[in-house]
């Protein structure tokens, strides 16, 4: 079965076998306590690549968001949470809230929105935290992160980005011949911003291929965090397994990431370009996840069951930003040309029965993502 669910959008898997060896597995002791050199490496050069001044690793951004905001906010702080937020930062918001720091909730990627939200709460005398996703795939869009911190800056706040999509795939100076820009180094890169006032927070699982997170921001923020987060006293610092691919991970960015984008953007270009024949509607997102829009007389429990039935395996999902789930296809490096062509194929066969009966409810599983 050709699959189209896995988010390792530059395709890299990182087999043990290509892995330099490690004598154990983990250090046996918290992260608060001791951190092996080669993570210190490996957040360096995060923190160049991704635009910051200085950046620790986490476990997961589950770790990292459980502590961020409980940290940041407790001295009189409130967090702004953008609509669109993935579920994992609204966690570490949810434990933040159970100890007493006031949330509020403003509509996506909607930067008056934040405005407003932000002047209702100056009279308070809050620090203001603004948590958003540096891109939502779900939409294709990136958040206005220009906008936001302009409105956070007005309140002596900080905005807090989580990076996950974009880490790997994003980068500096986009245009026709590298559509993703250079680099690799995700939002910031992308817009052209930072400053002291800038947390971000991201997984390298999706486009690095490595399971373990990265907290980058000024080197105060830095070591304020490293200095008073809880999981770090409580739990262990990354593998070295998953050091080890993370290294591994950067070194073939130096040396292939580039490539490998515009690999993937070609990839994507060609479904886009397909999908237009069939004349399906397209968003005008180049963004490796390809999300389908409503089309008339085809359920998409539906669709999603029967791709599955001719070979295709598709993400369905309900996103915070849509009112209806879609059909996503994720495509990676590791795809080939055939293999879309292949995926065309299957959805063109099922656009030209589109009038066929609705769907029993054993039809398909509906999973929320």
């Amino acid at each position: 079965m050709l699959d189209f669910t896995s988010a390792l959008y530059l395709g890299l898997r990182h087999a043990s076998g290509s892995l330099r060896p490690w004598a154990r597995l983990t250090a046996g002791v918290p992260a608060a306590l001791a951190s092996p050199p080669l993570a210190e490496r490996i957040a360096g050069e995060l923190a160049r690549l991704t635009g910051v001044e200085r950046a620790t690793l986490a476990r997961s951004t589950l770790h990292a968001f459980w502590d961020l905001f409980v940290i940041f906010g407790s001295r009189n702080g409130a967090i702004h949470v953008d609509a669109g937020s993935y579920p994992i930062a609204r966690w570490g918001v949810e434990r933040a809230a159970a100890k007493g720091l006031p949330t509020r909730t403003f509509a996506h990627h909607d930067a008056g929105a934040l405005r407003r939200s932000l002047g209702r709460d100056a009279r308070s005398g809050h620090r203001p935290l603004v948590l958003a996703d540096g891109f939502c795939p779900s939409c294709g869009s990136a958040a206005p992160i220009r906008e936001y911190l302009e409105a956070v800056r007005g309140h002596g706040g900080r905005l807090v980005l989580d990076d996950t999509q974009a880490l790997g795939i994003l980068g500096e100076s986009p245009g026709r011949s590298e559509p993703y820009g250079a680099g690799g180094g995700g939002s910031l890169r992308c817009a052209g911003v930072g400053g002291p006032d800038i947390l971000v927070v991201s997984s390298l699982a999706k486009g690095f291929g490595a399971p373990l997170a990265v907290v980058g921001g000024s080197a105060p923020d830095v070591a304020q965090f490293g200095a008073l987060s809880e999981t770090r006293v409580h739990t262990s610092p990354p593998s070295f397994a998953d050091l080890h691919a993370a290294e591994r991970a950067l070194e073939l960015n130096r040396s292939h990431g580039d490539a490998l984008r515009v690999r993937l953007a070609r990839l994507v270009l060609k479904f886009r370009s397909g999908l237009s024949r069939l004349g399906l509607p397209i968003g005008r997102s180049l963004f490796p996840v390809q999300s389908l829009g409503q089309i008339p007389g085809l359920d998409t429990r539906l669709l999603h069951s029967r791709l599955s039935r001719l070979g295709v395996r598709t993400a369905l999902h309900q996103s915070r930003c849509r009112s209806r789930p879609q059909v996503s296809f994720l495509i990676t490096a590791a795809h080939t040309p055939a293999e879309v062509d292949h995926a065309l194929e299957a959805l063109a066969s099922l656009v030209a029965r589109r009038r066929d009966p609705a769907p029993s409810p054993s039809d398909a599983v509906f999973a929320r993502a």
